[in-house]
């Protein structure tokens, strides 16, 4: 039985664009790097960057990671809008939450997700 999540991979092309965007877009730390796998801590979660898979900018589905904004989901969005982050449309709201996908450097799908706040 699994008793949680260790790491998420994420296949990238270009390690030095995958690790800024990361780093510079979304803020979060790097804690390891080199040409075929980085990490970043996503809060206690390792998100690896993985130079040695194949990337695929298709959107035949998959994985896809889910970010908690620093503050309102609305206030992040502007500012990933800001650092040039490649959003897929709006904010949509629902019973369970809000969520906002946009895209990495290397074109895999990710998303803001705020729970519902009352």
């Amino acid at each position: 039985m699994a008793t949680g999540v260790a790491a998420v991979w994420v296949p990238v092309t270009d390690m030095a664009r995958a690790v800024a965007f990361y780093r510079d877009t979304l803020g979060l730390e790097v804690t390891s790097q080199d040409d075929d796998w980085s990490e970043i801590d996503a809060n206690g979660l390792r998100i690896g960057l993985n130079a040695r898979e194949s990337a695929s900018t298709s959107s035949d589905g998959g994985a896809v990671v889910s970010f908690q904004p620093d503050g309102s989901i609305e206030d992040e969005v502007a500012s990933l809008k800001e650092r040039g982050a490649d959003i897929q449309g709006e904010i949509s709201e629902h019973p369970w939450g809000k969520i906002v996908p946009f895209k990495d450097s290397e074109g895999n799908d990710l998303q803001l997700y705020a729970p519902p706040t009352s």
